[in-house]
Order: C-alpha cells, then sequence, then structure tokens
C-alpha cells in the first residue's frame, strides 16, 4: 500500500481533526489577551486532542483517566494566566468534562466534574478580598458558571450510555447472527453428509450383495483346493490357505458394509449410560497386544438411564474410545467424561494425540474416508449413524498437535417411537 493511498491518509489524518485545529486556530486568533503564553497554551490543547487518539497508552482506562488529567492541567493554566475566575476562557473547562462523560463511568463523571469545578473556584483564593467584594448578581453569575460543568457532563454522559447501551445490543445481535450462522453452517454440513451417507449406503448394499455370490464361490474353491492338495503340497497349498483367508477378510469387509448400508433396528430400553461406557472401556482393556493408554472415567451422579440400544451405543464408546486410543502415545490417557448439557446428555471422549487436520474435519463421518493406512473409513461412519438413529447428534473439536474431543449429545427420551423392548 502507498503511503499516500486513501486508507493510509484517513487512518492518520481525519475529517475531524482538522475541524478540532480550526476551532483551537480561531480560539487564538480572537482572543481578547494575545499573550504568547495563552496562545501557547491553547495550541497545546489543541495538538493534545488530536494526537491524543493516536497514542497507545492513552487507549487503555488508566491512559484516558490521565489523559483527562492533562486537559484539565492545560485548561487550569489557561485560565489562571488569562484572568483566574473573571477568565473568558472559563467554559474551556468543559472540554476535560465532556471527555469524562464520554469515556468513563458515572462515577469517574461525578470526580472529573467536581474536579473541574472545584478548579475553577480556588482562583476565588487568589483574589485581594480588603480590594474586592462579590455582589449579588457576581456571585449568581459564578453560581451558573460551575453549574454549567455538572448538566453539561451529566447529559453528555447520559447519552453517551445511551449509546453503549445500543451497542452492547447491536453486539449481542451480532453474536447471535454468528451462532446462528455457525449452527447453519453445521446443518448445512449434516444434511450434506446425510445425502451422501444414503446415496453410499444404496450403492454398498447393492455391490456387497454382488460380491457376496461370487466370494462364496471362491472361498469353497479354496477349501476344495486344499483338500485335493497333498499335506505336503508346499507353494500351493499356501496359496489355498491365502485365498481362503483373504475371502474371509473381504467377507468381514462387505458384513461391515452391509452393517452401515441397512437400516438399523433399535431395540431400546433404559439403561445405565455409566455402565455402558464401562463395558466399552473394558472391552478396550482386553486387547491383545495392548494399547498401553489409561483410559479415565469422570462420570456426572446426576445422570441416570437413558433410553438407548445397548448393544450398538457401546459399539460407538468402544470405536471413539479405540480411535482415542490409537492416536495417544504409548503411557498416555484417554478421558471419557459426561454431564448434562440442558436437556441433553453429552458424553465426551477426549485424547491428547496429534490432532485431525482442519481440512478433514467435515470428512471424517463420510464412508471410507480414512487417514489410517490400512483403515476402511467405516467405524465413524457407522458410529455417526446409530447415533443418528438414536435421536442424538455427534460433533468433534481437534487441534493439530494438541488432540480432539468427540462429543455424543443424547436424549433421555431419544427416539421413544421406535421399537422398544
Amino acid at each position: 500500500m502507498s503511503a499516500l493511498s486513501p486508507a493510509y491518509f484517513h487512518r492518520f489524518i481525519r475529517p475531524h481533526d482538522a475541524v478540532w485545529l480550526i476551532l483551537f486556530s480561531a480560539l487564538a486568533v480572537v482572543s481578547p489577551y494575545r499573550s504568547l503564553v495563552e496562545v501557547g497554551l491553547i495550541v497545546c490543547l489543541g495538538l493534545f486532542q488530536v494526537a491524543e487518539p493516536r497514542l497507545r497508552y492513552f487507549t487503555g482506562q488508566s491512559g484516558t483517566l490521565t489523559a483527562i488529567l492533562i486537559k484539565l492541567a492545560l485548561c487550569y493554566l489557561l485560565v489562571g494566566w488569562t484572568g483566574g475566575i473573571n477568565s473568558t476562557y472559563y467554559l474551556i473547562f468543559l472540554l476535560p468534562v465532556v471527555s469524562a462523560a464520554t469515556a468513563l463511568s458515572l462515577i469517574g463523571t461525578v470526580g472529573i466534574v467536581a474536579f473541574a469545578c472545584l478548579a475553577y473556584l480556588s482562583f476565588l483564593f487568589f483574589l485581594d478580598w480588603n480590594r474586592f467584594e462579590m455582589p449579588a448578581y457576581a456571585a449568581s453569575e459564578l453560581a451558573l458558571r460551575v453549574l454549567f460543568l455538572p448538566v453539561v457532563g451529566f447529559l453528555t454522559h447520559q447519552l453517551a450510555e445511551a449509546n453503549r447501551v445500543e451497542a452492547r445490543k447491536y453486539q449481542a445481535v451480532a453474536e447471535q447472527l454468528s451462532a446462528a450462522n455457525a449452527s447453519l453452517r453445521e446443518a448445512e454440513a449434516a444434511v450434506r453428509r446425510s445425502d451422501r451417507l444414503a446415496a453410499l449406503g444404496q450403492l454398498t448394499a447393492g455391490l456387497a450383495h454382488e460380491v457376496r455370490n461370487p466370494l462364496g464361490t471362491i472361498r469353497a474353491s479354496a477349501e476344495m483346493l486344499m483338500k485335493n492338495v497333498a499335506a505336503n503340497g508346499g507353494v500351493s497349498r499356501e496359496l489355498a490357505d491365502f485365498i481362503a483367508s483373504e475371502a474371509d477378510r473381504t467377507n468381514s469387509l462387505i458384513t461391515r458394509f452391509l452393517e452401515f448400508a441397512r437400516p438399523t433396528q433399535l431395540r431400546l430400553r433404559r439403561v445405565e449410560l455409566t455402565s455402558v461406557i464401562d463395558r466399552a472401556a473394558a472391552e478396550l482393556e482386553r486387547l491383545s497386544p495392548p494399547l498401553g493408554v489409561t483410559v479415565y472415567r469422570s462420570f456426572s451422579p446426576e445422570i441416570g438411564a437413558l433410553a438407548m440400544d445397548e448393544e450398538l451405543m457401546q459399539r460407538v464408546f468402544y470405536n471413539l474410545i479405540l480411535n482415542a486410543a490409537q492416536a495417544t502415545p504409548q503411557g498416555g490417557a484417554v478421558t471419557v467424561k459426561t454431564r448434562a448439557a440442558g436437556p441433553e446428555v453429552e458424553i465426551s471422549v477426549i485424547d491428547r494425540g496429534a490432532g485431525i487436520e482442519k481440512r478433514h474435519l467435515e470428512n471424517i463421518f463420510n464412508p471410507f474416508f480414512t487417514t489410517k493406512p490400512r483403515g476402511v473409513g467405516l467405524g465413524l461412519a457407522i458410529v455417526s449413524k446409530i447415533v443418528d438413529e438414536h435421536g442424538g447428534k455427534i460433533a468433534v473439536d481437534s487441534v493439530p498437535g494438541e488432540g480432539t474431543i468427540f462429543r455424543v449429545y443424547l436424549s433421555g427420551g431419544a427416539a421413544a417411537s421406535r421399537e422398544q423392548v
């Protein structure tokens, strides 16, 4: 950006700065006193008024108070130099009063107004009362001058406070709109994911049935080959064993495809959530070889039994805990927490592993998407499907290098219209 570009110009030279400079220059020109000290004080006030917003120190609360006190001191010197109590510059005290009213609280405004009034009245102590007496009209004039300061100060503070209230309202509305937009984006992502799941589910079901038939023939042929090959058949028997084992692995994979594709018939009953999570964690601890990860459980005592398909939800928590454990270095820990979240129950599975890259977050619940070298990409897709069938939802927060949190939200009356046992 050029140093003389319009954006640069408006940032450092604002239109109202020119107005301030013109006003203070006019004060110096029309002054009835025309002394060098008077003009110097007016120039200092004008330059400080223009420079204050640009100085970082004066942007904080303490800096704002310091700036107001500096203005008050300059005003005091100007009034004192130009006649004290009789100075025609007495209204210059409105400058720090208005600044305080727009920037400080009511207590701060009261303090500055009182300080300004006392500062102006202090010039009475410089009078020679042996030669000077104050008639009634002069006392009234002095009282009016002093009363102008609190009247203008409190009126300005009231207007500034009204503007601050409106600004807070607008800020609250902006935050609500931001939250609504975020919720809308999440809902759109969920709809897109559901559409993809439906289409891929139909495709998977059709392919799985078509592949399973020839796969059975391959498995049966491998068994016949092993029976007809002598025990010392060598390479032929080894190849037959390999064909049979790969056929079994493929059949297992197809079974998982069908589990994902076919509609889930829930068998709901009220069970303790903690017992389901405990069994899922115990299943993980029985793995061989062990993963070397500790599972900590932090359960809220206020959460009781929930309506769920016990077997399917145990599978959900087992998959989430297993993924968290696989992402955690050996000797680390995975935490499972439950808590009430309004009308829902939140179950969080937390790890401190490598995290998930931001570009992958929207796709991790899609079938066949995986970042694991030997993964199939159906685990989280099935988890999401089961949670959806229970009328719940699942969300993920992850920071690369810091860890991941999967959150499952369930309702006590989730899927109440489905088959009960």
